[in-house]
């Protein structure tokens, strides 16, 4: 339990930073756009790399995945349920917010809160494995169809599902650890200096997301869609992948801790740039990603207590 705590404590000092750099403007207003295209598109790609070359492969598409899977979807469904009829949003309105009740941020919180709390980084990898190259390519399939402006076919989603920075870096990982590859050390080296830039921008530009949060606005017209996905996200979606880690897959202890950690992550941020880009939904993303945000990591402080 006090490692536990001590990682969390590391977590939010580090956002803590990044809320200061963000109320200052010592970085100017860009920063968080700037460093989240840099963990994106060069920091996390390596970090994945090192981290899933040295890995086994089996842990990375074992259990943890088909948790993943299931629990993310199953949350989606729920959200569909609860609200298709209720609110009568359309199929482009529902998938979004079936997104962010069901999508984590498995990237710029998941890999810290898997090294610091976790304690081995790798176990971030099989969420960011399925939502990338499975679960949002599907997703943005069904957005893609539901509107007249953005067509796309089976080969196009599948080519850019693999030009994604983070998918290259996480099968190329998974690639050498298989095949048994071990880089030179020249080019090792650089890879993994540029890995350390990850974890630390990824706190910083979080914390900077925080200021001037303002979710649940009564303009916004969507707070009923927010509550519901901000409740699955928080807590459907842990309890269903404690159910699916016990029942489905025999987990136990350590492993259905993992799991439920990772499931309790909050809204992954990209749902907000998804809503923009289609131009539907786009509040319900923006406060289901904010309240999530900020409620995600107290709440997850309580799984220890809840699984003891």
């Amino acid at each position: 339990m006090v490692g536990v705590l001590s990682g969390f404590a590391v977590v939010w000092t580090v956002i803590a930073v990044g809320y200061l750099v963000g109320r200052t403007g010592v970085l100017g207003a860009d920063a968080r756009y700037v460093l989240n295209r840099l963990t994106f598109f060069v920091a996390s790609p390596a970090l994945l790399f090192t981290t899933l070359a040295d890995s086994d492969p089996v842990s990375v598409l074992g259990p943890y995945l088909g948790v993943a899977a299931i629990s993310s979807t199953a949350t989606a469904l729920a959200f569909v349920l609860a609200t298709r009829w209720w609110l009568r949003r359309d199929i482009t309105e529902t998938t979004i917010g079936a997104m962010s009740a069901s999508t984590v941020n498995s990237a710029n919180l998941g890999l810290p809160i898997a090294l610091y709390v976790l304690g081995d980084i790798s176990y971030a990898a099989p969420v960011i494995l399925w939502q990338l190259a499975l679960y949002s390519p599907v997703c943005l399939a069904i957005l893609d169809a539901s509107t007249s402006r953005h067509r796309t076919t089976p080969l196009s989603m599948l080519a850019q599902t693999a030009k994604n920075p983070m998918i290259v870096g996480s099968l190329a990982g998974l690639a050498c650890a298989l095949f048994n590859v071990e880089l030179p050390q020249p080019l090792a080296d650089p890879i993994e200096l540029i890995a350390g830039a990850s974890i630390p921008a990824m706190l910083i530009a979080f914390g900077i997301s925080l200021v001037g949060s303002k979710p649940l606005e009564a303009s916004g017209g969507r707070k009923a869609d927010t509550i519901v996905a901000t409740a699955l996200k928080l807590a459907f979606q842990p309890v269903a992948a404690w159910a699916c880690a016990r029942w489905l897959f025999g987990l136990d202890g350590t492993d259905v801790f993992i799991v439920v950690i990772m499931a309790a992550l909050p809204t992954a941020q990209n749902i907000f740039v998804t809503a923009s880009r289609y131009e539907r939904g786009v509040v319900l993303a923006k406060d289901t990603v904010l309240l999530t945000t900020i409620v995600a990591v107290p709440a997850m402080m309580l799984v220890p207590l809840l699984l003891a």
